[in-house]
């Protein structure tokens, strides 16, 4: 399932780190994150989520789990909208923030058809023949 990166454990892990920063990001109370402008909270939900998709492009070599990564994320997006709706009292759901989520999304997987799309196992290897 995933790439065979040199150190995979590392590289996962620090993937879900963002996946729990994201959920911590999305319910914390408002006011202990930073202001922005009007608007800006949807560049905040495309690029976290784009840049979760795109990791996971990264990290899994099948299609599949590419594709299941990705549906995931679009269902934690919508489900993190509903939890501060019904959870929060300083957040409210956004139908808008859940779009910009799922748009980071597609966004994001859509990495797997640049010629980037191993960026990170060539890295990888590279860090191996340095060490």
């Amino acid at each position: 399932m995933l790439k065979p990166l040199r150190r995979p454990r590392l590289w996962l892990g620090l993937w879900w780190c963002g996946v729990a920063a994201v959920v911590l990001c999305s319910l914390v109370p408002a006011f202990l994150l930073p202001e922005v402008p009007p608007g800006g909270d949807k560049l905040e939900h495309f690029s976290a989520y784009a840049l979760l998709a795109a990791a996971a492009v990264q990290l899994f070599t099948a299609r599949h789990a590419v594709v299941r990564a990705g549906i995931g994320l679009v269902a934690m997006g919508i489900a993190l909208e509903i939890a501060q709706g019904l959870f929060t009292t300083t957040r409210q759901m956004d139908v808008h923030d859940a779009l910009a989520n799922s748009l980071g999304v597609v966004a994001g997987l859509l990495t797997l058809l640049a010629p980037w799309r191993d960026a990170l196992l060539r890295a990888d290897r590279r860090t191996a023949s340095v060490d």
